[in-house]
């Protein structure tokens, strides 16, 4: 928390990176300018100029960095969260999308573009906040796509962010194991980030434990795969032969959640993929002829 007698936006953002810093939280510097732009109305680049120029502290800023410094997500603080090239609202209800994720949403966007079929169908099961359908469907414009959320206070948000930013995406409430019956074997690109955490283990971020809805993160099962592959079944059902699946999992499903895969006869080329951590984060499989 900055001090009462801080009054430059300069000196204000040095302490609260200092406060951040003393809470654990590893983006003190990131998470400071971002706090500072939600106070000012404005960006993050701004916040630098007006730190130069030395601006003083904007009213509420104290308030927000207390509340981060308790480890309130900072995406809840600013009501926003950027994912690839798109921004997003969200808040209390609804998973807020990760950096990690981007790399699946990537997977399937690179597949896409590489693609010869002029029509191409994409679902997006567990879509949570929209993130993975809404950044595809910005990246592709071309493809058909689909999303469906078992939530109805993260589909909501989905519904909110995929009119705030004026994509035409079909987002559906619903059950994913059950998902668009009318699209079964019409689908070329199945992608999904379910909830996959183990049955009785605790998430180490606060953030996670303590903000994230329960529905988002556990799989089902002691070791978490009891969701993803019934979620990854009912891709088999959807997805045309040869058409592209990609899952996010935890990085220590890396072998097993591909091993479960190779055992249903559903599934060729099947490869896992590592996040920019090095960690293993994403498998893709094919839907076999």
């Amino acid at each position: 928390m900055t001090s009462g007698s801080v009054v430059s936006l300069r000196d204000a953002v040095r302490e609260a990176v200092r406060a951040l810093s003393d809470a654990g939280i590893s983006s003190a510097e990131f998470d400071a300018v971002a706090l500072a732009a939600c106070a000012l109305k404005t960006t993050t680049s701004e916040v630098h100029k007006l730190m130069i120029m030395g601006a003083p502290v904007p009213a509420g800023f104290d308030d927000l960095v207390a509340e981060r410094a308790r480890r309130v997500p900072l995406q809840h603080l600013t009501g926003r969260a950027g994912f690839r090239r798109i921004e997003l609202c969200v808040g209390p209800g609804v998973f807020v999308p990760r950096f990690e994720t981007e790399l699946v949403a990537g997977l399937a966007i690179a597949h896409l573009r590489q693609a010869s079929r002029v029509r191409t169908v994409v679902v997006d099961l567990c879509t949570g906040s929209g993130a993975i359908a809404l950044a595809i469907k910005d990246e592709v414009p071309a493809a058909q796509v689909y999303g469906v959320e078992l939530s109805e206070l993260a589909h909501a948000w989905a519904i909110r962010n995929r009119d705030d930013l004026g994509l035409d995406v079909d987002i559906r409430l619903g059950d994913a194991t059950a998902a668009f019956p009318d699209l079964e074997g019409d689908v070329d690109v199945v992608v999904c980030n379910p909830p996959y955490i183990p049955v009785g283990a605790i998430p180490n971020d606060p953030e996670v434990r303590d903000h994230d809805p329960e529905i988002a993160l556990y799989g089902g099962s002691h070791d978490g795969l009891r969701i993803p592959l019934e979620v990854a079944a009912r891709a088999g059902f959807l997805l045309r032969p040869g058409g592209l699946f990609v899952m996010e999992h935890a990085d220590v499903q890396g072998r097993s959640l591909p091993a479960a895969l190779a055992t249903t006869g559903l599934w060729q080329d099947i490869q896992d993929h590592e996040d920019l951590n090095g960690r293993p984060r994403a498998v893709t499989a094919v839907r076999a002829r």
